[in-house]
């Protein structure tokens, strides 16, 4: 049996819809959550068999550093005024070693920013400064 290759986590781009999101540091929260129903079967069964039920799939949390590009801000405003710009949206994982070659990918549906956190902002800090976007979704497949 071939050892399979583990891939590392620094290495990724995000496709929001046709633009090129590769200027994130770090997405967080891809999660599918199948809902457990209790079933006890009439009769003599002893045991409560646990059946599937509904499936719900974790927002998912894009975090960058502040730039002038407003891109992301804009896509967020349209969210707010009720009018949000549904994409689909591909979390690409790449090889390693400097490749552009594809590992694997996570598809995104009908995924909307729902939240955003601006960044911590410190006096006497020297850090970049990090926001924070929050975008749910209705499905996620892997290829």
């Amino acid at each position: 049996m071939a050892e399979a290759e583990i891939y590392r986590n620094y290495n990724f781009i995000l496709d929001w819809g046709g633009q090129n999101g590769a200027y994130f540091t770090e997405i967080d929260g891809l999660s599918i959550d199948v809902e457990t129903i209790d079933y006890r079967e009439g009769g003599a069964a002893p045991a409560v068999r646990k059946l599937e039920g509904r499936v719900a799939y974790g927002n998912v949390i894009l975090r960058w550093g502040v730039s002038e590009n407003k891109d992301v801000w804009n896509w967020l405003m349209q969210s707010m005024r009720g009018k949000a710009d549904r994409r689909e949206i591909s979390i690409i994982l790449l090889k390693p070693y400097g490749q552009s070659e594809e590992a694997t990918r996570w598809n995104l549906h009908n995924a909307w920013p729902c939240k955003w956190k601006g960044a911590r902002l410190e006096s006497l800090g020297q850090g970049v400064a990090i926001q924070t976007l929050e975008i749910a979704h209705e499905g996620l497949e892997q290829r």
